[in-house]
Order: C-alpha cells, then sequence, then structure tokens
C-alpha cells in the first residue's frame, strides 16, 4: 500500500504570492486488482502551495510506493490528492492522471481540491472521464 508518511514539505518561499506549482511524473506504476496486470500512466500534480511545499524526492518515493498496489486508476488519483492536501494544505490543487492504452482505450482522471477548504476534514471534486 502506497505510504503517505513519506511525503515530505518544506516552507514556502514566498507565501504571500498565488504561484502554480507543476510535476510531472511520466513513468507512474501500478496493479490492475481485477488482472493483476501492470499499469502505466503519466501523474501531473498542479498546485498553488500555502505555507508549505511538497518535497521532490519525498514525492518520488511516495509515488514509487504504488509500484505493486492493486488499485484502481479513480482510486490512485484520488488517494494521491488526498494524501498531498493532507501533506502541504495547498491554497489549490489538481492531480491528473493519464493511463496508457489497455484493449484501445485510455483513461484520464482528475481530481480537484478548491481553494477556501480549511480544517482536518475537505471535500475533492471528482471527474473521471474515459476517452477512445
Amino acid at each position: 500500500m502506497a505510504k503517505a508518511s513519506l511525503l515530505e514539505v518544506f516552507e514556502n518561499p514566498d507565501p504571500g504570492r498565488d504561484y502554480e506549482i507543476e510535476i510531472t511524473c511520466p513513468e507512474f506504476t501500478s496493479v490492475c486488482p481485477k488482472t493483476r496486470q501492470p499499469d502505466f500512466g503519466t501523474v501531473v500534480i498542479r498546485y498553488v502551495p500555502n505555507k508549505t511545499c511538497i518535497e521532490l524526492k519525498s514525492l518520488k518515493l511516495y509515488l514509487q510506493s504504488y509500484r505493486n498496489d492493486g488499485i484502481f486508476y479513480e482510486a490512485a488519483t484520488n488517494r494521491i490528492l488526498d494524501d498531498m492536501v493532507r501533506a502541504c494544505r495547498p491554497r489549490r490543487m489538481t492531480i491528473t492522471s493519464r493511463w496508457t492504452p489497455r484493449g484501445g482505450i485510455t483513461t484520464t482522471v482528475t481530481c480537484d481540491y478548491p481553494a477556501g477548504v480549511a480544517g482536518d476534514k475537505f471535500k475533492t471534486s471528482r471527474r473521471a472521464r474515459n476517452k477512445r
């Protein structure tokens, strides 16, 4: 199971300014829980930091911890969003996962964390789109 405890943060060097950080992981892997076959995708993380930013080496280790997880695309994308929001409490965050074709179908899953949600409990809007 992916380990959220691997995620580390550092102080935002300019917390008074809204700026966007985009991180791309083109080699994300997990395992289909139904077929046990490997799934390959690209995960794009876009966020506006608040007080802290995600440290990249810890993010790499966190994302690699999915390698042997049996998890559906939608669950993986939503879990990444939830874990990252808990770790750095951004102003806004969007996670997009784009999966390589399987049976001629590609899948893109996008999850958003809206600005202005405070506290330990947060809501995510979840959008999943299948493209053929």
